[in-house]
């Protein structure tokens, strides 16, 4: 049986800035975005076998962005909106 993904895997959270404008009011402010971290673990898991190490071999390290929206840091405007114009997700 192969192994899942998440075998190969150390998962983390993290924060990261980004300048977002709000496609309403159009302000432009720093937002803290969330992002899953993923680290590759130094070798295979036990009970791999040649498939599962031939796909690890293959694997990278990479963050995903978890937040599709933010709301709007203006006081007059206070609404939510898509994050558009950043990468989903980042080999690192």
């Amino acid at each position: 049986m192969a192994l899942d993904e998440k075998a190969f895997y150390r998962e983390s959270q993290t924060t990261k800035p980004a300048t977002l404008n709000c496609p309403f009011c159009r302000t432009s402010d720093s937002y803290e975005l969330r992002w899953v971290v993923r680290r590759k673990i130094e070798q295979a898991p036990r009970g791999a076998d040649e498939r599962d190490r031939a796909r690890f071999a293959k694997f990278a390290s990479y963050i995903v962005l978890v937040d599709d929206k933010a709301v709007c840091k203006n006081m007059r405007c206070r609404k939510r909106f898509d994050i558009s114009g950043i990468k989903t997700m980042a080999f690192i």
